[in-house]
């Protein structure tokens, strides 16, 4: 019962057949779906209303949900409490998704909450109860347990997908919620229009219980502002981050980009509500800011009151840490810019980053800078879409791979994903480069001043893993476009550094094909001053990217 076969176990959850069943029949009522929540809770020894000792803050969004829990997190650990985190999905290893004092939790920790629950589950089986939970389920039972028995002062609950029908929405009465930025994600489980999407977030709200949401498009806001009248909560509007600002001195972020300033002001106006309503900070005048007379517009919630940040919330900002969502490593030559942005709107806002980030800098004066995308993407999203928008970064390489670390151990039990084979992943990784080619070749068309790159022939090898780890793009004609596909992390990273990233060793060329593109890109990449490196469109790749990177994260 170590940790690795706790984690082997708990992936036998991701295809519990019981359980989609019963998604199909309970889809369209989120109580239906509750109370299959509690029962599961119940099975392991806790009630729902167990969970009101936690003094939650439940945090829903499209985009920057992660990023305002961990500002939130950061700054109440600084007032010397004991947090609780729960996120989703994690980057390295499982146990990330359950945090304390922002750590995750240790793998004897994980290894005994594990068993303890998972035993429990076993143990009350009978014929009206013989299933399991499934896998994101099960994590959030377990994370209920972890938190309860180790006594935080307070659990930070990022909800996994959409709010309304998502398990988290188990707990009764959170201290305050929060909406970050909507957007279009999900569809097949949340709707197709952004209306619908924010009609899903807004499930989270609860009578009584303050909540607070950036700045939306006006439609989305006219939504949460009607569902959160429907159940008599009060709603409010945070204002952006420079109300919070001195005219000399602006708030310093640990989490770089500038969309990250509207997640900082939602963590502001969160921590800010749970210290007056816990008791911890004498709010004055505002401690009762939920029941303001301020009267809202008929479109709009009413804006809340700015305030002063004091010292643990100035510096909690700045020591926020949130990995994988515009992170740079610097490795000698090489710099790797990482963010798993994954929706039209995130990768907008990656692409801005990017341009602040690497594209800005100065050229190299004494050599060549090469510039390569690495991309992957899962679900039902608009690959094509996404892929446009990075048309702009004028990459000189396109690289795809499926979300594997390493194609000799694809049981790595932490990333193992049941619900896909290593044969749909790789089609995809195939399709993928096919849109880039195709995108490519649309941009000559329009842009003659566009810069044409080596023109590559027509060429397709079958994916498998016991031959070359390059593919190429097959075409009818030829195709003025740099893309590889490869069969792995590994394989990508080995290939894109060649050798010159001290944590990465070459890619042997031992059954390699003379392919155009691998050799002429390997030629370049040896000899370039700088490589710039953006990988993005999911938070998987950049799990597996960081893992071999940052070995660290794996201990």
């Amino acid at each position: 019962m170590e940790y690795q076969d706790a984690i082997r176990t708990l992936n036998t959850l991701q295809t519990n057949a019981s359980y989609l069943e019963q998604v199909k029949r309970e889809r369209g009522d989120p109580e239906l779906q509750l109370q299959a929540m509690a029962g599961f809770l119940e099975r392991t020894g806790l009630k729902v209303e167990d969970l009101d000792q936690l003094n939650v803050i439940h945090v829903t969004g499209t985009k920057g949900k992660g990023s305002a829990c961990a500002f939130t997190e950061r700054i109440l650990r600084n007032y010397n409490l004991k947090t609780g985190f729960y996120s989703s999905p994690h980057l390295v290893q499982v146990r990330e998704r359950i945090r304390i004092n922002g750590q995750p939790i240790s793998q004897e920790l994980f290894s005994k909450y594990f068993w303890q629950v998972y035993n429990r589950l076993e143990e009350t089986k009978d014929s009206h109860h013989a299933s399991m939970p499934a896998y994101f389920r099960f994590l959030t039972i377990m994370a209920f347990h972890v938190f309860l028995q180790e006594k935080v002062d307070l659990a930070v609950i990022e909800v996994g997908i959409g709010g309304a029908y998502d398990c988290t929405n188990i707990v009764r009465k959170p201290i305050v919620c929060g909406v970050s930025s909507l957007g279009i994600d999900h569809t097949s489980i949340l709707g197709d229009t952004i209306e619908k999407i924010a009609w899903q977030k807004g499930g989270i709200f609860k009578p009584s219980v303050p909540a607070f949401t950036v700045p939306q498009p006006e439609r989305p806001l006219e939504v949460l502002k009607q569902r959160a009248e429907e159940c008599q909560c009060p709603l409010f509007l945070c204002p952006d981050l420079d109300a919070f600002e001195d005219d000399n001195k602006l708030l310093q972020l640990g989490l770089a980009g500038d969309h990250q300033r509207s997640n900082a002001a939602l963590a502001l106006q969160l921590s800010h509500t749970w210290l007056g309503r816990c008791g911890y900070l004498d709010t004055g005048e505002r401690k009762d800011l939920w029941r303001t007379s301020e009267a809202p517009s008929k479109r709009a919630p009413c804006l809340a009151p700015a305030f002063k940040p004091d010292q643990p919330m100035v510096q909690g900002l700045q020591a926020a840490v949130w990995l994988g969502r515009n992170q740079v490593l610097h490795h000698g030559p090489v710099t790797w810019y990482i963010d798993g942005a994954h929706t039209t709107s995130s990768i907008q806002a990656c692409v801005r980053w990017f341009h602040q980030a690497a594209l800005n800098e100065d050229k190299p004066t004494d050599g060549s800078e090469v510039r390569v995308l690495l991309f992957n993407v899962t679900g039902d999203r608009d690959t094509a879409a996404l892929l446009k928008l990075l048309l702009p970064c004028h990459f000189d390489y396109a690289v795809f791979c499926p979300n594997y670390t390493e194609v000799s151990t694809l049981g790595n039990a932490d990333q193992q994903n049941f619900n896909v084979t290593l044969e749909n992943v790789l089609t995809r990784c195939l399709q993928n480069q096919n849109y880039w080619n195709r995108l490519m070749e649309a941009k000559l068309t329009q842009d003659p001043w566009f810069p044409v790159l080596p023109e590559v022939g027509g060429w397709l090898k079958q994916p498998s893993l016991h031959s070359s780890p390059i593919f190429a793009a097959s075409s009818t004609r030829p195709l003025n476009s740099n893309s590889l596909v490869f069969p792995c992390i590994s394989h990508a990273l080995q290939w894109i550094s060649q050798g010159r990233d001290p944590n990465l060793p070459a890619l042997a060329p031992q059954g390699l094909h003379p392919h155009p593109v691998a050799s002429s890109g390997a030629v370049l990449l040896k000899e370039a001053v700088a490589i710039r490196v953006l990988v993005t469109g999911s938070l998987h790749l950049v799990g597996g990217v960081l893992k071999l990177l940052d070995p660290t994260l794996s201990q």
